[in-house]
């Protein structure tokens, strides 16, 4: 009876112990692990599936480009900076889970051999201890629950956030593409133009041999001439680095930006202005669902600071099998068993909890005003897109009036300079003034494809 005793001692100190200690791990059955690999396949699965739905992809095929489509699906699949999101999104998810734990019962168990001589005593024995540790905190006032709610609504904060970061991949894919069809246009228009400015410097030249010309004029047109090299310099060095850019956004290695196709600009789609745009289609931006998440979670963290001033009610729960011989360290009559509770209330913290109170309404406020002012810039971006996007499509089309006006005009030149009336040097001015205003007509109308990509990302893809 006495090295009953004893031992049942040495049991409980060991699970006294035990309570610093983390819970042990189960080991996974084969059927388990079976069941995660198939959960894995059908997650990369959906993840596929709401990645593209992410983007709107039947939107992007309005542009009936199949190069830009084919970038599209490449920067989903393969651009690190959205595989990041994804990741995050799993992190906050393994959060909640984490945070979830804490509702549950923490159960530990253990082996613990004792060996045992007692004072007077030249024998020594052995003790076989299997001991078995529950504790739980008696979540009587949903305090745990509400800090899982809380952790659940950043897991789904991350989602918006993943689809942000999608729409703005997507986004400037599509404005990156754009701009260097601009700049392979530019730059066929450039060449052109330091083509006409060296033919009109070497006839200068010449004139200016035989005193028809003026030593100024003829440095005036050399200037002219170097100046448009340095502005072909400039384009080629541009739409380089639009390629790089490109490379990058779609996963691959900017030294095979070589391989990057495009459409011709002539073969390019001119967008069509919508008439109009709900006042509502703001309330499916990913940003203003994030921060309506936001709003939510910082309530929850006020209520959670609130209930921390109720008492923490805990159960503890102890067993274990302990005997001095292994075979009948089983047996019913070898059981050693306590089971306790208790309720604690902080009495004095100075002032901890209330200043805790206090940071969580004051956070909840701030994240209450960002709200608001999300609401607010959500609609002034699609007002500024919409309206970039219409005073583009202005500029495009009396641009394009003046064009081809200039056009006619240079149609006119053409046939004056057949019947003599013009010089040669008269009509390569008048072709530069044409491929000038070609230039700009090629820029308006970039940009208004741009602007519908703008407008396209400040409505969150629902155009």
């Amino acid at each position: 009876m006495k090295y009953k005793r004893v031992a049942a001692a040495f049991i409980l100190a060991s699970m006294l112990t035990n309570i610093i200690m983390p819970a042990a791990c189960t080991a996974k059955t084969k059927q388990d692990r079976q069941k995660e690999k198939q959960n894995s396949k059908l997650i990369k699965s959906q993840v596929s599936e709401y990645r593209f739905d992410y983007v709107n992809t039947d939107w992007w095929k309005g542009f009936d480009d199949e190069y830009l489509n084919d970038y599209i699906i490449r920067a989903i699949e393969n651009n690190h900076d959205l595989k990041i999101a994804t990741l995050r999104v799993e992190q906050y998810h393994q959060m909640t889970k984490l945070q979830f734990a804490s509702e549950l019962p923490q159960v530990s168990g253990g082996f613990s051999p004792t060996g045992l001589k007692l004072p007077g005593s030249t024998s020594t024995s052995g003790i076989w201890a299997f001991p078995i540790m529950v504790n739980y905190e008696l979540d009587l006032f949903l305090k745990n629950r509400d800090k899982t709610k809380s952790a659940k609504k950043e897991w789904e904060k991350s989602k918006f956030e993943e689809r942000a970061s999608y729409i703005a991949i997507s986004s400037a894919v599509g404005s990156t593409y754009f701009n260097i069809i601009r700049a392979d246009k530019l730059i066929e228009l450039q060449k052109e133009i330091i083509n006409d400015r060296k033919q009109i410097y070497e006839l200068m030249s010449e004139r200016n041999k035989v005193g028809l010309t003026s030593t100024a004029d003829l440095v005036r047109a050399n200037k002219a001439y170097i100046a448009a090299t340095a502005d072909l310099t400039d384009l080629e060095k541009s739409r380089t680095t639009l390629l790089n850019n490109l490379a990058v956004l779609i996963g691959e290695s900017p030294a095979n930006i070589g391989e990057l196709k495009r459409k011709d600009y002539d073969e390019s789609y001119l967008v069509k202005i919508p008439e109009s745009i709900p006042s509502e289609i703001i309330d499916q931006r990913p940003d203003y669902l994030a921060a309506e998440k936001m709003v939510e979670k910082a309530g929850l963290d006020v209520r959670i600071a609130k209930k921390e001033f109720l008492p923490r009610l805990n159960l503890i729960g102890l067993m274990a099998f302990g005997a001095s011989s292994f075979s009948n360290a089983f047996s019913w009559a070898n059981v050693f068993g306590v089971l306790g509770g208790s309720a604690m209330l902080d009495l004095f913290t100075g002032g901890k909890k209330i200043a805790n109170l206090k940071l969580k309404k004051n956070a909840y406020e701030q994240v209450l005003h960002n709200y608001y002012n999300t609401n607010l810039k959500a609609i002034q971006e699609v007002n500024d897109s919409l309206v970039a996007l219409r005073q583009d499509d202005k500029k495009y089309k009396t641009n394009l009036n003046v064009y081809k006006l200039e056009q006619k005009d240079y149609k006119f030149s053409e046939n004056k300079y057949d019947a003599g009336l013009i010089s040669y040097l008269d009509l390569l001015q008048r072709k530069e003034n044409l491929l000038s205003l070609n230039k700009q007509v090629v820029s308006n109308k970039i940009d208004c494809n741009i602007d519908y990509i703008g407008l396209y990302k400040a409505t969150g893809t629902k155009l």
